[in-house]
């Protein structure tokens, strides 16, 4: 996720308190952006068509057409995290892949985390197709934050798995995309990186010292998974721990 990013968001909801609740709770997070509001369906589908939104506030039972049916006319749809008096209607929404579902009254801690869900999921959805380099090749390319990112193999520090999800540390930045860690550390050269962890692959040239527990890089200090210790010191020399 990049914190510098602006999100944008559209609400969608006929009832008035509803719709303040949420700008309110909205308000908190100075990297979300209301673009729009709404009470009914229709007006939110013509609005919806013509725009670039990133995250999608919508009540299930509002007037003319459902919030699911809103979601299933749109042909490539936001993020959506559906609101909802009726806890019933909680696996509608869920049908539809959204990214959480709201109970109202909606309570600013309850919001927030389904905010952080959608924003972790780096506002995309999408399987990163990272372009396979060449051997000789000093970079790979990512797709996060919307646009394909240019990563040189020396500014990697290392690359941690969140379920379907990898944050890429680098030098400067940290950057997260929805890619196995496996098919992310065939793209990288076998002599620079190494897999220390189910959850972990580090740059060997960044290590800065090592046990059979834990790797130092910086200030961070990465896990050594029981399965990887082996490894680790066969490829970088004698136990010193």
């Amino acid at each position: 996720m990049n914190s510098n990013k602006m999100y944008t968001c559209v609400i969608v909801d006929d009832e008035f308190h509803a719709r303040e609740l949420l700008k309110n709770h909205l308000g908190v997070l100075p990297s979300l952006r209301l673009l729009a509001v709404f009470d009914n369906s229709i007006e939110a589908l013509s609005y919806l068509m013509g725009k670039d939104v990133d995250l999608l506030f919508v009540d299930i039972q509002i007037p003319i057409m459902l919030g699911t049916d809103l979601v299933k006319s749109l042909v490539h749809p936001p993020k959506v995290i559906f609101t909802t008096a009726h806890k019933d209607y909680a696996f509608d929404g869920f049908e539809l892949n959204a990214v959480d579902f709201l109970l109202k009254p909606i309570s600013l801690d309850r919001f927030l985390k389904a905010v952080q869900k959608a924003l972790s999921m780096d506002m995309l959805g999408q399987v990163s197709q990272p372009v396979e380099p060449n051997k000789d090749s000093p970079f790979v390319i990512i797709r996060a934050d919307r646009m394909n990112h240019k990563i040189p193999l020396t500014s990697i520090l290392y690359v941690e798995c969140l379920k379907d999800y990898l944050k890429i540390y680098t030098d400067d930045k940290c950057l997260m995309t929805k890619m196995p860690l496996g098919s992310f550390l065939q793209l990288l050269p076998k002599k620079d990186f190494i897999r220390v962890h189910r959850s972990y692959l580090v740059s060997k040239k960044k290590i800065e010292a090592y046990n059979s527990y834990h790797i130092n890089i910086g200030k961070e200090e990465i896990p050594v998974g029981p399965n990887y210790r082996e490894l680790l010191f066969s490829e970088l020399g004698s136990r010193i721990g």
